[in-house]
């Protein structure tokens, strides 16, 4: 008999490993550096202004890579100001890493690190507890309300920590992108346990009109290689689905019928794309900038 689904979450190592080898074939880390780059100048022109210290709070920080490029805009639009950066992130292996980065980083002059190694709902929690209110000029929350266990309460507490000028930055995977299509027909049948719930950025509008809040919406177009989740018994593809689906050794504990339609479903054009034999799906993000 085969054995029952598990979540990806329950393995962490097994999950970092997908992670990280989904990064490694995908452009969303480059999609969001050119979002950095090209659009978040505008995003924190007014974060700082008469400010002699700018905070910030990086919610799911992961390992630090996009927060370091995100930091060097806010550090070039308001010079010699103080930057207080606290981070929010449950993986001591990514904090670790988080670490490492700054370490090997230039020009971090002025910028106060402070690491909390803790979910964002035991962050609410631990505020709660302490009776703090501390406002936030920059908030950002990368690639993390899947793991939050209300999506709505959580966008609404962290959004009540922004100060007059502040904004938050929410970016999600796409409401137009291949993982919409995977997870609105194939979501039920993974085994979420609990730990996760999909939500993309066709979701947010309705929350934050819902909560009177005001926002704009940007696309980002990115694209992963799959090529491997085709080849029986290929290593990288099997830790691919696992990601995709958030199930660990999905291809050995799916249902034959739930593989082979899932298989299926990840060639179709609009959730993936073939080109010179490779197929790629569509990954795509959507950024949310929401106004205080």
């Amino acid at each position: 008999m085969a054995s029952p689904m598990r979540n990806l979450l329950t393995n962490p190592d097994r999950y970092l490993q997908s992670f990280r080898l989904f990064l490694e074939r995908s452009t969303e880390h480059q999609s969001m550096r050119d979002f950095v780059e090209r659009q978040l100048p505008d995003v924190i022109a007014s974060i700082g202004n008469g400010k002699s210290t700018i905070n910030v709070l990086s919610v799911g920080g992961g390992a630090g890579e996009i927060d370091l490029q995100i930091l060097s805009k806010i550090r070039a639009r308001y010079p010699g100001v103080t930057i207080n950066n606290d981070v929010v992130e449950p993986s001591a292996e990514q904090i670790s890493k988080y670490k490492e980065h700054v370490a090997q980083a230039s020009n971090l002059e002025n910028i106060k690190f402070t690491w909390h190694r803790e979910t964002a709902n035991e962050y609410e929690s631990r505020m709660n507890a302490e009776k703090k209110t501390k406002k936030w000029d920059f908030i950002h929350m990368i690639q993390m309300l899947y793991y939050v266990k209300d999506i709505p309460a959580t966008v609404r507490y962290f959004h009540s920590l922004l100060d007059s000028e502040a904004k938050l930055l929410i970016i999600l995977v796409s409401g137009k992108s291949g993982w919409e299509m995977v997870w609105k027909k194939y979501g039920s049948s993974f085994p979420l346990e609990d730990l996760c719930s999909f939500v993309s950025s066709a979701d947010l509008p309705k929350m934050l009109d819902a909560a009177g809040l005001k926002y704009q919406l940007y696309e980002l177009p990115s694209h992963t290689d799959i090529t491997s989740c085709f080849i029986e018994g290929d290593k990288d593809g099997e830790l691919l689905l696992d990601f995709l689906t958030e199930t660990i050794d999905f291809t050995k504990t799916a249902p034959p019928e739930l593989k082979r339609q899932l298989i299926e479903e990840l060639r179709k054009p609009g959730c993936s794309e073939i080109r010179d034999g490779k197929v790629f799906f569509n990954s795509s993000l959507g950024v949310i900038v929401v106004e205080p």
